[in-house]
């Protein structure tokens, strides 16, 4: 019959023909969409450790707080360097008075250019002493290298640290960072700025980000490529090492041919489909393109308004009559 439903001279009563459901092909977006696991990265993340020798006398941060930039967080015992600074000073002061003495007799021709340097340069040694004895001082207080978020306490207020002594980590966490990984054959459809979306266990709330680095080559081992996104992480619900279900979308299509997947039959050579025609079946081979669960992307083969069969394929071969019900297009989630 025809899809109105009423018969065509080769489907009467007695004609042969196969009642089959078919539907009318149209086009609609799909979304080519990869889904993956990644582990949750800070943004910047530090082991603070002194690069001196110490006894620590003054611990500025709490456990868990929040910290700025250029914070101090430690202080470590620095009487001694600031003894040793002091006598430098003094020595500096010593140093210039003797250089202006010296500069007045050479300029009156009361003593040599070499006697003169001499005296100068005792000069620039005083000064280059002290400037290690300022960088010294540096190393005693330890400060936040960024805005972030301190962890665990490992040292107390009169512990001796030496250089390497773990003090606390520093963590900046917003955003976060995701790390995953993707199959290999998605290479060239990853790019920077490629948007995620990303789900931790137990939470229900999907977060948004975006690809920011692609990794360089394939792991030959696993064969898949690795990359990075960021996501905005304002309330720090999001922790660095939590496991991440990813969900990237590679490509969007505004205008697919889709079709339900049941209506594909395999070969040899490929795959094909019928389609109806003034009450005939015929048979198309076609290419496919992106599968979901229930639907598949034809790329080539078909085109919008073709009425595509869906049942009784068994029973179809090229120009067999058929009798038409016909049924409306998948909806497919955009």
């Amino acid at each position: 019959g025809t899809s109105d439903g009423t018969p065509t001279p080769g489907s009467r009563r007695g004609g042969g023909a196969t009642p089959v459901e078919a539907l009318v092909i149209q086009t609609q977006p799909i979304e080519n969409t990869i889904f993956t696991t990644g582990t949750l990265l800070a943004n910047e993340e530090v082991e603070l450790k002194p690069e001196i020798s110490g006894r620590v006398t003054k611990v500025h941060f709490d456990e868990g707080a929040a910290v700025g930039r250029g914070d101090l967080l430690v202080k470590i015992n620095d009487q001694e360097l600031q003894a040793q600074l002091k006598r430098k000073q003094f020595e500096e002061k010593l140093a210039v008075d003797e250089e202006r003495r010296a500069r007045a007799l050479f300029d009156a021709k009361g003593i040599t250019q070499e006697e003169y340097d001499r005296i100068a340069s005792k000069l620039d040694i005083v000064r280059a002493e002290e400037e290690v004895i300022q960088s010294q001082l540096a190393k005693t207080e330890i400060r936040a290298p960024f805005d972030g978020k301190i962890g665990l306490r490992y040292i107390s207020e009169g512990s001796v640290l030496s250089p390497g002594t773990l003090i606390a980590t520093m963590q900046d966490t917003d955003p976060i960072k995701v790390e995953f990984s993707i199959p290999e054959k998605y290479a060239g459809l990853l790019t920077p700025g490629t948007p995620i979306t990303l789900q931790v266990t137990e939470n229900r709330e999907v977060y948004q980000g975006s690809v920011y680095a692609v990794e360089a080559k394939v792991d030959p081992a696993t064969r898949t490529l690795k990359a990075r996104a960021t996501a905005p992480n304002p309330k720090g619900v999001l922790i660095p090492g939590a496991f991440a279900k990813v969900e990237i979308t590679v490509e969007r299509i505004a205008d697919a041919v889709v079709i339900p997947a049941e209506a594909l039959i395999p070969e040899l050579e490929g795959e094909k489909v019928f389609i109806a025609e003034n009450g005939t079946a015929r048979s198309v081979r076609v290419v496919t393109g992106i599968r979901s669960e229930r639907t598949v992307q034809i790329t080539s083969g078909l085109k919008p308004n073709d009425t595509l069969i869906l049942t009784g394929l068994m029973q179809l071969n090229d120009g067999k009559a058929v009798e038409l019900k016909t049924r409306p297009a998948p909806e497919v989630k955009p």
